[in-house]
């Protein structure tokens, strides 16, 4: 029904490659190190991680333990002082900014727990954003992909409105829409329901586990244990170091 016109990332297809040694993203002694006024902090210690294509992973750990961290390593929202991260096939950690927006664009959804919604667009609008950003879809097709979207996350009828007017769960149904906007291969959210009453997590984790079944692969930080345990797999940081795995099916 949609077809994309255009391929960012080198022009390779978002859904297409996968790391050499088989993985969909591979992390290899990632460290990440802040100077802060206080002094260093050490968020991330030599990191290793393989996710497979397909993976519903839940990352879990107290606040400090480098869950965040992982997911901006991941998403290119922030660099690795040290290490390697592969992520279908492209080298991220050599990315620059300008190339990191580009690949992020088509590769990744990203949802974070305050929305981060554009306050003048509507949510139709905020939805379409990203595929006027990577010119995907033909104009034509983008509104109605948009309004696809906001149905299929349950809010179309909000599609003209303004964030200030949606309640937090109707905001962050739509941050979800906006995530799946340009079909990215990967999903990766930050405490996706820690503001939703549990009714709409529920809905937000139906929608997950659909996605995932569909091929989409989830990375997802959560504090909360009976969510994390949904996932296939299951990942514990303790002082940005991986203490414990759990791998359900």
């Amino acid at each position: 029904m949609f077809r994309k016109n255009k391929h960012a990332a080198n022009g390779q297809q978002a859904n297409g490659k996968l790391n050499d040694d088989g993985s969909l993203i591979r992390l290899r002694g990632v460290q990440k190190v802040y100077e802060t006024s206080a002094g260093t902090f050490t968020a991330l210690r030599n990191l290793d991680l393989t996710i497979r294509r397909g993976e519903f992973v839940s990352i879990v750990g107290k606040s400090g333990s480098g869950k965040t961290t992982l997911i901006n390593m991941l998403t290119g929202i922030d660099h690795p002082t040290r290490g390697e991260i592969f992520i279908g096939g492209t080298a991220v950690h050599r990315l620059n900014e300008s190339e990191i927006a580009t690949w992020r664009g088509t590769h990744l959804g990203v949802v974070f727990q305050f929305f981060q919604l554009l306050p003048t667009l509507t949510a139709l609008e905020n939805v379409r954003l990203p595929m006027d950003f990577c010119n995907l879809y033909t104009p034509a097709e983008r509104n109605e992909r948009a309004l696809h979207l906001l149905e299929l996350v349950g809010i179309a009828e909000y599609a003209h409105k303004l964030p200030n007017h949606l309640a937090g769960g109707q905001q962050q149904r739509a941050a979800i829409a906006r995530a799946l906007a340009n079909d990215p291969p990967i999903i990766a959210t930050d405490e996706p329901t820690g503001n939703l009453d549990w009714h709409t997590a529920e809905t937000v984790m139906e929608l997950f586990e659909s996605l995932v079944a569909q091929g989409k692969t989830i990375l997802m930080v959560t504090h909360d244990d009976d969510l994390a345990a949904r996932a296939a797999r299951t990942i514990a940081l303790a002082d940005g170091e991986i203490v414990n795995e759990v791998h359900r099916r």
